[in-house]
């Protein structure tokens, strides 16, 4: 995508059983996004947190699902994950950068995983 630009939705299918978004854009752009990965990038308050430096670290989500999506506008999508987490509005331009910058946020969230002694996998009782 070029920069000024907003990213466009052509297409988005949820494979439920896979655990996995599909997304793709205007500009034949393609991301297949894992319900964890969109689960812990929330772009809620709730993970991304009122202001700079406030993300939170959300851990054992490894086998989390999203149950359904729902159309914001024109714009955006809110997902229902089956942790009962449903807060996030994902923008278009939102999910492309999930998507374009996967690799690195990923090893980020990996990083900061490691660095809290956190686990993807979720607590035992």
């Amino acid at each position: 995508m070029l920069p000024g630009m907003s990213a466009v939705v052509t297409e988005l299918r949820l494979r439920r059983v896979e655990k996995v978004l599909e997304v793709v854009f205007a500009d034949g752009a393609r991301f297949s996004l894992p319900a964890e990965y969109l689960r812990v990038e929330s772009p809620s308050a709730e993970v991304q947190g009122h202001g700079p430096g406030q993300k939170v670290i959300i851990a054992g989500r490894r086998h989390v699902g999203i149950m359904r999506l729902e159309p914001v506008g024109h714009y955006a999508v809110r997902i229902a994950f089956d942790d009962l987490h449903d807060t996030g509005i994902f923008s278009w331009d939102y999910l492309y950068r999930l998507g374009s910058e996967h690799a690195r946020i990923w090893a980020e969230y990996e990083a900061a995983l490691a660095a809290r002694g956190l686990s993807r996998d979720p607590a035992r009782p």
